[in-house]
């Protein structure tokens, strides 16, 4: 029979006081149990050391510790069963809030559908490739992977990477220019401190585009500016006159789902090579391309101005952390110096797992696998909606998410909040913070197709045309 309860080793460390002057050993060890069981320390179904291991442990007779055992299971708070040792007992514990001002959005509540942008279906990912690759990895990896190693990354994984996107984006790579992160907000993170030394002081970012990237470009001490986006892209022509880099989504603008045009992308790079300029590619979604259409990197057509930045978080998950980005070579040393300052890097052993994954084409068929699945989910979603509402979605047939545009911010609210009682969260555009100024914003939805499992799916499209019928939808 399965089991949800964590499996401890025999023999695991464990932590607890039993130093207290003057009082006897036993409830010492009883005090500290209990404290950290009441405490969610020591959580239910975990295995405690046996009673043997502990007692070496604190240096102390094996028999003080049956006998604070046995007290504590006498009271409910351990259980013991032969042959399986002794456990933590389910012990209710009144629920904990947190006041951190860093903690992240509360969990959707049980049976709430989960159609807001930004993540792949996450029952896709290939938990047995992944698995496969890491023994593979660790079984012939040398000793001297697992040292600090160069701050860029493995030789190995920059490799994979720059043979990867060469093939599957068209970008002009070699591994020297390829530095690994920790996925896509850590690289524009260093690309913006780099930018910096090197005298920008502002970025461009595409309106409507993530708060979160003006955030990070911010928290860099470089200001942003808005650039607006129509029907073919971001607008060249308003680059404000004091920026020194552009931070575009050519290929998919998020959230609008419009691609950069020809045209607009040539005179994107007119204006870097004129002003001595960067442009920031974010290539998020590069590889879901469902109309036989695919647009390559901007990279390619000027690799000395254009940063490519790609990432694991839409094509397996973004739980792994890991993105990369092709570099300029004037901006390699200033980027390898604000990833020594900032310390973070990737795993030894995922990025040799990844490296694995690319190296024998396992990446490149789940890709395929999931661009399959994505398809058809965007062509039933745009399906269904075209009954209830003659404005189609925005932007083209490709990526993780659509938007829908809407009539008023009042319409987005209401939809946002009816969608929620009937069991299916959607994100606004207007209330995502999308626009620098929700004066001059649009309202809309933006509707993550991929991200619900494939069984809760169709439940998610069945209530999303029901919210939608008489909706107040027009075009942008």
């Amino acid at each position: 029979m399965g089991t949800d309860r964590p499996r401890t080793p025999l023999g695991i460390d464990l932590l607890i006081d039993v130093g207290a002057d003057g009082e006897p050993r036993a409830r010492s060890i009883e005090l500290a149990l209990r404290q950290g069981v009441s405490s969610g320390r020591l959580p239910a179904g975990m295995r405690l050391p046996s009673t043997r291991s502990l007692a070496d442990d604190l240096g102390i007779a094996r028999g003080t510790v049956v006998a604070a055992y046995a007290q504590l299971a006498a009271e409910g708070w351990l259980v013991s069963a032969t042959g399986s040792g002794t456990r933590v007992a389910e012990v209710h514990r009144p629920p904990t809030t947190s006041t951190s001002p860093t903690a992240g959005p509360p969990a959707l509540a049980r049976g709430v559908i989960d159609l807001r942008p930004g993540r792949p279906d996450l029952s896709l990912f290939p938990h047995t490739l992944w698995s496969a690759s890491v023994k593979r990895a660790l079984a012939t990896a040398g000793a001297d992977s697992m040292d600090y190693g160069d701050p860029a990354g493995l030789r190995a994984l920059r490799e994979a990477v720059a043979t990867y996107v060469a093939r599957a984006r068209g970008v002009h790579a070699e591994p020297e220019a390829v530095v690994i992160t920790s996925g896509f907000s850590h690289a524009l993170a260093l690309v913006s401190r780099a930018l910096r030394e090197l005298g920008v002081s502002v970025i461009a970012t595409e309106e409507p585009g993530l708060a979160h990237h003006r955030r990070l470009v911010r928290g860099a001490a470089v200001e942003t500016a808005p650039l607006r986006v129509g029907p073919n892209g971001a607008d060249p022509a308003a680059v404000p006159a004091r920026a020194g880099a552009v931070l575009l989504t050519p290929s998919h603008q998020h959230p609008r789902g419009v691609v950069l045009s020809r045209e607009s992308r040539a005179a994107f790079l007119h204006w870097a090579d004129a002003h001595d300029g960067f442009i920031i590619e974010d290539d998020y979604d590069g590889e879901f391309r469902y109309d036989k259409q695919p647009v390559g990197a901007m990279q390619a057509l000027d690799p000395g101005r254009v940063i490519f930045a790609g990432s694991t978080s839409k094509a397996l998950a973004p739980g792994l952390r890991i993105g990369w980005l092709v570099l300029p070579e004037r901006l390699r040393i200033p980027v390898l110096d604000a990833l020594t300052v900032s310390g973070a890097t990737v795993g030894a052993p995922d990025q040799l797992a990844l490296a694995d994954l690319l190296e024998r084409g396992d990446y490149d068929r789940h890709v395929r696998r999931a661009r399959l699945a994505y398809q058809k989910r965007r062509a039933e979603l745009a399906g269904r909606l075209s009954d209830v509402t003659k404005v189609p979605l925005d932007g083209v047939p490709a990526g993780l998410h659509a938007l829908l545009p809407l009539a008023s911010n009042q319409e987005e609210k209401r939809l946002v909040d009816a969608g929620l009682a009937a069991g299916v969260h959607l994100m606004g555009v207007q209330a995502g913070g999308y626009w620098q100024s929700a004066e001059r914003g649009k309202p809309g939805l933006i509707i993550g197709y991929a991200t619900p499992p494939q069984h809760s799916w169709r439940s998610a499209l069945d209530v999303l045309t029901r919210l939608l019928h008489g909706a107040a939808v027009t075009p942008w």
